[in-house]
């Protein structure tokens, strides 16, 4: 019964998030949204990287982004609840699966935003459509998540050569990033990018300011970046137990 509620309170939920707009660097698209989705016990692992190795992996029209002299890497799993198109309820079983993502940080001189190295999701419906509608490499991979003593217990695996496994809890307070932050560099992004055939692509998103917590994690197999990306050090942590997420259509960058 809880997960039927959660279903149809979903749409109020998730739309409500237009109520709160102050924070976008950008007003909101005029343009209706068409997707919301909800990412609920998501980890931000963040590395400093070498800017001349993440580069190559940036298309041209995109300039990469640095923070506090180097480029940086996000490693964020999370689990995606309550997906649908505008206008419908979230559908039980199919609205709901679990994904990693591997990115870095960019602008194309107007808009900073996200460039995705991979999305790895345990739906192959969901991998099947953002591939087609929005251009983004996701890919088929086996993923489970488990709670136990509080920390959650996250491993993906896609293939023989990239996988993830490890276990993050939150540890601290709830806070919103200021925004001259670094934190707030590395979350609060309202479009990601796509290319495909030399044509570059966007889309708008939006969401209320991340509610971000400290975080502690252990990482016991990590090869989901890039080959020729070295992770050096340890990561910066973050967990947000939940965000709602208004998605626009893909849109070819003039």
């Amino acid at each position: 019964m809880i997960v039927g509620l959660d279903l149809i309170r979903a749409p109020a939920r998730q739309a409500s998030a237009l109520d709160e707009t102050d924070h976008r660097p950008w007003p909101v698209p005029r343009s209706p949204w068409v997707m919301a989705q909800t990412w609920d016990d998501l980890l931000f692992a963040h590395w400093r990287v070498d800017a001349d190795e993440v580069r190559g992996h940036v298309p041209d029209g995109l300039e990469l982004q640095e923070r506090d002299g180097s480029a940086w890497l996000g490693v964020t799993p999370f689990v995606l609840t309550d997906l649908r198109a505008r206008g419908t309820f979230p559908l039980p079983v199919v609205s709901s699966f679990r994904e990693l993502n591997v990115r870095t940080y960019v602008t194309d001189g107007r808009k900073p935003g996200i460039w995705f190295f991979s999305l790895d999701a345990s739906s192959k419906l969901a991998v099947a459509a953002a591939r087609r509608l929005y251009k983004l490499p996701y890919f088929l991979a086996e993923i489970s998540v488990e709670r136990h003593r509080g920390r959650l217990l996250y491993e993906c695996v896609r293939d023989e050569r990239k996988a993830f496994s490890g276990a993050y809890n939150p540890a601290g307070d709830v806070f919103e990033a200021p925004p001259d932050s670094l934190e707030h560099f590395l979350t609060e992004r309202y479009c990601l990018y796509a290319a495909e055939g030399g044509t570059l692509y966007r889309a708008e998103i939006h969401h209320r300011p991340w509610p971000l917590q400290t975080a502690e994690a252990t990482i016991d197999l990590n090869t989901m970046p890039p080959d020729d990306i070295r992770l050096d050090g340890e990561p910066l942590l973050h967990y947000s137990a939940r965000e709602d997420v208004l998605i626009w259509p893909l849109e070819r960058v003039r």
